[in-house]
Parts: structure tokens; sequence; C-alpha cells
């Protein structure tokens, strides 16, 4: 016998802060999300890339911004003496990848990947230092119509997981990078304003502002970002103050895309916030975040980026987006269909002596699709159904003993215990469907 030197008592203590254990259920659906949004990837014509968990840390740090590189996990390489880092973001890897790996692939790169990435946070935030990333990076387009697919992609896999209630907040940086720039103020009075106005704080952007030389037009742009927040009538009402070019162009790029997502049917999703300023270090064009009610953070995230592959040697317009699969999880757990999604279809208990009827019942069964266990272990009728339904698994099929005839399976739905006599020719056809009635 075998003596633990761990104390049961502890198991909080036997990981760091921030990360998790995921048990058979809770990675069942998972893995379920996942699935979900893989398959739309897919079926967008997105084409997998698996990132290494390791990269040279000067490497990875070219495509990171501030923020992420400080939340960066580095440590010493042995080996080589250099600095390594655990990626805080995928992007990065997929913009070194396609700049130095991918010259033989014709553009646009439709790219997906799914992975872990690790990011320093507070302890006391309680927030996850590791988080589960889905999403797809579209290179090689500089067109509101690569743009509005990103959004629209998020919206179907939204829908695909049966919610209904979310929005996806649209913003577009280069507005808000207009004004500053035509405002001719410092850089630090630019930081205050970016801080208060990244919290859509009304009153500390005015107490800024009431210590500058501002224009007053130039006040009255930036004053109104806070509260460019809702549906198309914030693009009018955005036009009907800014005056410079650039800002103007920001504004024109998201009515376009806007009209684009009208096509896909989705507009009653979207709503507009030019006082979106997040990533501004990082993205060039238009940016998203998915919202889902009763859900603190979002879901997703994204936008265009077309100056990261630069810095890797290869430049080209890019944008993209990523789900929080931990953060959809919260949102979907007690769902049905994802509750379902941690269940088993078949635990076999065996009655008989010989156990190649058995083995071959459960080849047959796996060979039409149904999950199936055998309950190797010797016990009685009631153990068996009492391991089934701790195991989640639907159905307890009985091979032999009193309970059927030769001929025939005993099946028994583990949730109220109804049961069926099945014929083993009828278990065996091609058509084979189980139906036990309510």
């Amino acid at each position: 016998m075998v003596t633990s030197l761990i104390d049961p008592t502890l198991k909080e203590t036997l990981l760091p802060k921030g990360v998790n254990d995921f048990l058979p259920e809770k990675a069942g659906k998972i893995g379920y999300i996942e699935g979900k949004i893989r398959t739309v990837f897919e079926l967008w014509g997105f084409r997998r890339i698996i990132t290494p968990l390791l990269e040279f840390h000067d490497v990875i740090s070219l495509g990171m911004g501030e923020d992420l590189k400080s939340k960066a996990f580095r440590f010493d390489d042995r080996q080589t003496g250099k600095l390594l880092a655990i990626t805080s973001d995928i992007t990065p890897q997929i913009a070194r990848i396609v700049a130095t790996r991918m010259h033989a692939y014709p553009l646009p790169h439709r790219i997906s990947y799914q992975g872990r990435v690790l990011r320093h946070a507070e302890l006391q935030s309680g927030r996850s230092r590791e988080i589960y990333q889905s999403g797809v990076e579209l290179i090689g387009l500089d067109s509101p119509e690569a743009d509005a697919e990103m959004v629209a992609m998020a919206v179907e896999v939204l829908q695909g997981l049966g919610i209904d209630e979310f929005k996806i907040d649209i913003g577009q940086v280069d507005f808000f990078r207009g004004i500053m720039a035509a405002s001719g103020l410092t850089e630090p009075e630019k930081r205050l304003l970016r801080e208060a106005i990244g919290k859509k704080d009304v009153s500390a952007v005015s107490a800024v502002l009431d210590k500058t030389n501002v224009s007053a037009a130039a006040r009255d742009e930036i004053a109104m970002l806070p509260r460019l927040f809702g549906g198309r009538k914030v693009l009018d009402k955005a036009a009907s103050v800014v005056t410079n070019d650039r800002s103007r162009r920001a504004l024109d790029n998201i009515a376009q895309v806007l009209d684009i997502l009208d096509i896909y049917g989705v507009s009653d999703y979207l709503t507009i916030d030019l006082g979106e300023i997040r990533g501004l270090d990082y993205h060039t064009g238009i940016t998203f975040e998915g919202f889902v009610n009763g859900v603190g953070e979002a879901v997703c995230s994204g936008g265009r980026y077309d100056d990261l592959t630069a810095r890797y040697g290869f430049a080209a317009p890019a944008t993209g987006f990523a789900f929080n699969v931990l953060t959809l999880l919260s949102a979907l757990d007690k769902r049905p269909e994802v509750e379902a999604s941690k269940t088993r279809d078949f635990l076999l208990f065996n009655l008989k002596d010989d156990r190649r009827e058995v083995l071959g019942i459960a080849q047959n069964l796996r060979r039409k699709g149904f999950s199936t266990a055998r309950d190797i272990i010797r016990r009685d009728y009631a153990n068996s159904l009492a391991y089934a339904q701790r195991m989640n698994i639907l159905y307890m099929m009985v091979i032999g003993g009193h309970y059927c005839t030769d001929d025939e399976v005993y099946i028994v739905r583990v949730a109220d215990n109804k049961s069926i006599k099945v014929n083993k020719a009828c278990l065996l056809s091609d058509d084979f469907c189980l139906n036990i009635d309510p």
C-alpha cells in the first residue's frame, strides 16, 4: 500500500494562485465550447496553427504592447543562457510564423488557433493567470469586409452556443488618435486624458481639460468621447463635431463595416463605442469586444493590427479576434446543452462469464458513434448503476442474467431507471436508434 505524502486537506495549496485543475465534468464543457468555436472557424475557411509554449523573450516581445510585455512569464534557458518567455498572447506568435515561415503561401492567410497563455495578474484580483484562447487571424487584407467578417464570425459562434442576449461593441482607434493629434496637447496631458476616457470618467476628462490651453473646438471633441456610445446615430453626432481628416476617415471606415454587417444580418447585436481606446498601442483601426448579459468581462475581443507582422520583417495588413474560453464557460456553465456535453452514452454490464460478446457489442456501438465503456470491475447491478450515475453515463446495458432472454439486451436509463429490452439483431443493425419513452 502506498502512503500519500500530501495531506488531501491541503489541496488548495498544491497549485500556484491563478491556475486550476479541470476535472472531467468541467473539462468536457470546455471541450464542447472549443469544438463549437472550431467548427465555425473551419466553416469560414480558417486553418489551424499550433504554436509553441515557449518563445525567446526578445523575439516575442517585438509583437507585444507594453501591457502584455509586463504580464509575460520569463525565465533563463539553461541550454542557451537566453531569456525565454511563456507567451501572454498568441497573436504575436502568429505574426512571427507568418512573417518567417509562410512566404510560400499565397495571401490572404486564414489562420485559426486554440491554446493557453499565461499572464501575471495581481493575486488579490482573483483573476486567472491562465487564459484559454480560441481565435483567428486574417492576414493580407486591408478591407472593411475583412473587419466585418471577424465580427460576423463572433456573432455566429455566440449564436451557435445558444446565447441570445449579447452585444458586440465596435470602436475605431484612429478616431481617437485623430482628435488627439489635432488637439495640440502635450504628451503628459494626452496620457491623463487617455486614462480618463478609458474609464468613461466624464468628470476626470473635464478636470484634465480645465488645466490645459486647448481650443474650445478641441475641448468639445475630447469631452464628447466618453459619451459616444450607442447605435448608428453616434456616427452622425461624432461627424457633426470632429473636423480633422483622420477621425473622419475612421467614421467612414466604421460606416462601411456596418453596411457589410447589415448584409450578414447581425446589426441588432451591435453597438458603437467611439470612446473605446483599448489596445491603442497595438490596434490600427476597427476594434470590437463581445459581452454576454450577466458576465462582467468580455467573452471575445479583437480588431485590426496592420503594423504587427512588419515587426518581424513582413509588412501585411491584418485583423483578428479571440474568445476567452473560460469566460464563455462562466456564461454557459448551466445551460442544458453544455451540461449534456459532460455525459457519456453507455456503460456495459456483463453478467456472462465469456467476455467476447460484450466486447463485440462495445465495438459495434462505438462504430455507430456511441461513447461506450465496459464496467470491468466485478460488482452487482445496483453498484454498477450507481457508478454510471456518478460518471454521468446516460444508459446502462445489461448482457446476460435474468434481465432478458439470450437474444436480447436490457437497457436502463440511469436518470430514472426506466428500461427497455432490445433484440440483439436490432442492436447490431445499421439503423439502431435507442428510444426509451419518458
